[in-house]
């Protein structure tokens, strides 16, 4: 039975302990879909990655699966990846720059140096806005109503996954939520969503936005950090108007309400593309036979 490397990271943190945990298996060669999903069914973290050789016009190429599927794209598990990269010696030896190849297609990724301390940022896929799939709406419904939030800002946004996304104004709102996951699960099984994201504004010195990210139908109640998340609210405030007073750069706290609080960077550049990233910490660092 073949060995491979195998670590766990947190991400979107400046310590171990806080972030949201990533399981990375480095020497995925030989491994089928089954066995990719089995592994991350066993690590039982909201995201494990395989890390495989790219082809041409990628320096690697990532395979990403929650516990119950494989995503096209999700932003703690690029960021991690392009931070194991660097580390394991793959990719990246003296360069500011790497191009990722996921579901996603090829994503250019930036290695930003924070007091020597390698911080990747990468460009999520472009988001779109979908129109409320047929025969959901009374599902949107429902869960607007659970989460009293009948008349907040909402969209359905793709970028790789689909979020909904709601917008409850302030971050003590979003602090003192109480998710109904069963109204959640109805509504991502109707629309075929990974989740529902919800952000606020806070008033704070170290974060401009409340956000949490709750993907009960994929086996995830509620997700610690959620980079794809970030991506989604970000796209969709910036194109209506809603990071008036906060701008094109700032920091996300999502997290704190599982004990892991984190902090997502997030830039909106010239032609509106966002860049997700942030602090990665290893805490494992180990072997897989399998």
């Amino acid at each position: 039975m073949p060995t491979r490397r195998y670590l766990q990271l947190d991400v979107f943190s400046a310590r171990p302990g806080a972030g949201n945990p990533l399981g990375v298996i480095v020497d995925a060669d030989g491994l089928d879909t089954a066995a990719m999903q089995a592994i991350a069914n066993w690590t039982n973290l909201s995201e494990t990655i395989f890390l495989l050789p790219p082809d041409a016009g990628a320096d690697y190429r990532v395979r990403i699966f929650t516990p119950r599927q494989e995503l096209p794209f999700a932003g703690h598990p690029s960021v991690g990846a392009a931070w194991t990269v660097v580390d394991q010696g793959l990719a990246g030896a003296g360069r500011d720059a790497l191009v990722q190849q996921c579901g996603a297609g090829l994503l250019p990724v930036r290695l930003d140096d924070r007091d020597g301390e390698r911080c990747p940022r990468v460009r999520a896929p472009r988001a779109t806005r979908i129109a409320t799939p047929d025969g959901s709406a009374a599902a949107l419904d429902a869960a607007l109503h659970a989460l009293d939030a009948g008349a907040a800002p909402h969209a359905l946004i793709d970028n790789g996954p689909r979020w909904w996304c709601v917008d409850l104004d302030t971050a003590d709102a979003v602090r003192a939520l109480r998710p109904p996951l069963t109204e959640i699960t109805a509504l991502c099984l109707a629309s075929d969503a990974v989740g529902l994201a919800v952000c606020g504004r806070a008033r704070s010195t170290d974060h401009a936005l409340a956000v949490r990210a709750f993907c009960p139908a994929d086996g995830i109640p509620e997700d610690p950090v959620t980079g794809s998340a970030n991506a989604a609210l970000a796209a969709w405030l910036h194109d209506d108007g809603g990071l008036e007073g906060i701008g094109t750069r700032y920091i996300a706290s999502q997290g704190r309400e599982l004990g892991r609080d984190g902090r997502v960077s997030v830039e909106i550049d010239a032609e509106g593309e966002v860049w997700i990233g942030g602090q990665v910490q290893p805490v494992i660092r180990g072997t897989l036979d399998w």
